[in-house]
């Protein structure tokens, strides 16, 4: 017979095409509840826990030093798992239904100006070999079309139309989206494939980005190339992959690029994802109104 968690983890992973990140990250979360419910209470169960429960272990996670943001991820794993035990009928009633996540301050993420962009390019030594060529790439392809860094590391050649001028991704939940490239970019692409095909050894022949050695790249050499390149023309504390996506989307609303484009361009679920990406936008909308606006000029 299939146990409760092994029921939740197939529906995780074949309904809800959750990422394998997330799925041992929710996992853990219930069974770390779990054993808060052994530790103080032997004889209440996963599946007859109420919210006095839930609290007792928000308490206990708060006072260990975990921060409200980890507490409200971790809440809502077991919001998930509980709705699981609900659609399959193994509870009657949600015992986290009505909680309402703890607060958290809001992050600004500070994107890199357009000047930083242009000295990354410009003031950066870039072999022109197989490791130059790929190194510049990476952040052109993150720069030009605002992809997420799991979305980068697992591009396939097969995804990739120098014609057409687009490259196909794989986002979140397996929802594939054509991202448009800029010439430059294409160029680029091009002239890397060159040199990725005079590799020696290819372990996966349909990976696009690979490592000198012709295996795919980790997610912490993409974050240490973009920090190392950076850091020679930034000051900002956070240089990532993803302030580069959030730099993306701030540089094209700075443009005129309209919210629902940009949306589009980023794979987001909703507008309310994309509206966190605004506030820098906004304050170019100020500069321009402040100059623009015939009362000011007096």
């Amino acid at each position: 017979m299939v146990s409760t968690q092994q029921a939740y983890c197939d529906y995780l992973q074949k309904e809800k095409n959750y990422s394998h990140h997330t799925l041992t990250a929710y996992l853990n979360d219930v069974s770390e509840f779990e054993k808060f419910l052994g530790e103080h209470d032997s004889d209440v169960t996963l599946e007859s826990v109420d919210y006095s429960q839930v609290r007792s272990w928000i308490v206990s996670l708060v006072e260990n030093g975990i921060s409200n943001t980890s507490v409200n991820r971790k809440i809502s794993s077991l919001k998930s798992f509980y709705k699981f035990l609900l659609k399959t009928k193994q509870i009657e009633e949600n015992p986290i239904q009505k909680h309402k996540s703890l607060k958290t301050p809001k992050k600004v993420q500070i994107p890199f100006s357009e000047k930083e962009l242009e000295l990354v390019f410009e003031e950066n030594d870039y072999p022109d070999d197989f490791e130059g060529i790929r190194n510049r790439l990476i952040i052109e392809l993150f720069y030009a079309t605002g992809m997420r860094r799991a979305e980068l590391i697992a591009l396939d050649m097969g995804n990739y139309s120098a014609y057409g001028k687009t490259i196909k991704v794989l986002g979140k939940r397996n929802k594939e989206r054509v991202l448009p490239l800029l010439e430059c970019t294409v160029a680029l692409l091009n002239r890397y494939i060159i040199e990725r095909n005079r590799l020696t050894t290819i372990a996966d022949r349909n990976l696009l980005i690979l490592n000198k050695n012709g295996h795919k790249i980790s997610e912490s050499f993409v974050y240490r190339l973009i920090n190392d390149y950076f850091s020679t023309v930034s000051e900002k504390t956070k240089k990532s992959p993803h302030v580069l996506r959030h730099t993306f989307a701030t540089h094209l609303l700075n443009n005129g690029a309209d919210l629902n484009s940009v949306k589009e361009l980023l794979g987001h679920a909703s507008l309310s994802s994309t509206q966190i990406y605004t506030h820098s936008s906004l304050s170019e909308l100020k500069r321009v109104y402040q100059d623009a606006h015939p009362r000011n000029r007096k």
